[in-house]
């Protein structure tokens, strides 16, 4: 399998779950009264093949989510020279020691969850002349495997986080307990918006502070109707994992 071609078994059934991923969008958007271009696919690429990810990227996807730094690696360097329109984002936990590797790699950081972390991808895109983009991960269902600052910690954090001058702080993230029924989630992604809206309306995120990272495979319609700009989809598009 070469990356100009693809594979032409598996490129139709990208295409087509694709195409119904769109769709739901669209419909979630139009429940919610919002425009479908407000809302960004954000594809979970993790364990995903390089060649692969080309097909996603030849059917007009855009922007990717990587969890770990170390796969991400490999695979930004087989695809990146060939598609400078892409962005990366890094949507799983990041260890300190790893900082410095994801400043330069990813175009997005959507994991920041304490000070010492955010204070450290400041220091390091300085250091290489880059103002890096980053999100604040939330951790709201009490659930000892999952990363996140705590919501009473949230906005103390933004504040700090919105005035280092290396990051550009673009708004909030979360992973929420997976839960088969998704109005049972609906609470979740309510709160996280209500972060935001509280941050913007007490003055201590800047303008650019305006996004909502929330909503997977399982519930990104309700994250789009409790007002998601991205979603990160990953088994509906790629199909589950091996």
């Amino acid at each position: 399998m070469n990356l100009d071609g693809g594979s032409q078994a598996a490129e139709p059934l990208l295409s087509s779950a694709l195409h119904s991923i769109r769709q739901r969008i669209a419909a979630a958007c139009a429940r919610a009264g919002r425009n479908e271009s407000e809302v960004t696919l954000v594809a979970v690429s993790k364990t995903v093949a390089a060649e692969r990810v080309q097909e996603a990227i030849a059917a007009g996807l855009t922007v990717f989510g990587e969890n770990r730094v170390q796969e991400a690696e490999a695979k930004i360097a087989q695809l990146a020279p060939q598609n400078a329109q892409i962005e990366w984002h890094l949507i799983g936990h990041l260890q300190s020691n790893k900082a410095r590797k994801a400043v330069a790699l990813f175009d997005a950081v959507q994991s920041v969850d304490d000070e010492a972390l955010a204070e450290r991808l400041n220091r390091i895109a300085a250091e290489i002349g880059k103002r890096l983009p980053v999100f604040i991960e939330v951790h709201l269902g009490n659930e000892d495997s999952k990363a996140g600052v705590a919501p009473g910690e949230a906005l103390p954090l933004i504040e700090k986080v919105s005035k280092l001058s290396s990051l550009e702080l673009k708004g909030l993230m979360t992973v929420p307990p997976f839960l088969e029924n998704v109005e049972e989630v609906r609470p979740f992604f309510r709160q996280l918006r209500e972060l935001r809206d509280e941050a913007l309306r007490t003055g201590i995120a800047g303008t650019a502070f305006t996004q909502l990272s929330m909503g997977m495979s399982h519930d990104f319609e309700v994250a789009i109707e409790e007002g998601a700009t991205l979603v990160r989809i990953g088994t509906a598009l790629f199909g589950a994992r091996a």
